[in-house]
């Protein structure tokens, strides 16, 4: 059986729609069966979605937070992108769009964010409530920076997907 969200509209298995913002288009998912969403997760999600912007600036800031730690998915992902010898490197060179004097933190300004995943079923602390998915030239590589935050908006992981 499904529910009805002011938002959403039915919520059955599947919503998506496409979100533009900040000059971007961003793929929002909502995977949620019917009636094991409750209404107040579907909307913190739909809050979630007004706030895109705000949400996506949070992460960033902490992407840039990681960068001191050489071992963290976010610097694997640069790393990737940036200093290996890839078919995509002008392409990659071409989507980094600012140039402050810090090439990595260049790199993560200049993230598309392609897609969040919202899953309103895991609506407590410390679950994967949502997944913001990034990537740089992201039309020409395959490689994604991936935040998974919970209801609260704490981020529950980071992880590189190549």
């Amino acid at each position: 059986m499904a529910t009805e969200h002011d938002y959403f509209g039915v919520v059955g298995d599947y919503w998506s729609e496409d979100v533009e913002y900040a000059d971007q288009r961003v793929e929002v998912v909502l995977d949620a069966e019917g009636e094991s969403a409750s209404t107040a997760a579907l909307d913190a999600a739909a809050t979630l979605v007004g706030e895109l912007e705000l949400v996506d600036d949070e992460l960033r800031g902490a992407f840039v937070g990681q960068l001191d730690s050489g071992s963290s998915p976010v610097v694997r992902f640069l790393d990737t992108l940036l200093d290996a010898d890839l078919e995509q490197a002008e392409d990659i060179e071409a989507a980094i769009g600012r140039e402050s004097g810090d090439r990595q933190v260049d790199a993560l300004r200049s993230l598309s964010l392609v897609r969040v995943d919202l899953r309103p079923e895991a609506d407590g602390d410390g679950e994967p409530f949502a997944e913001f998915e990034y990537g740089l030239a992201p039309d020409d590589t395959d490689e994604r920076l991936v935040a998974v935050i919970d209801v609260a908006r704490e981020i529950v992981d980071v992880r590189f997907e190549g």
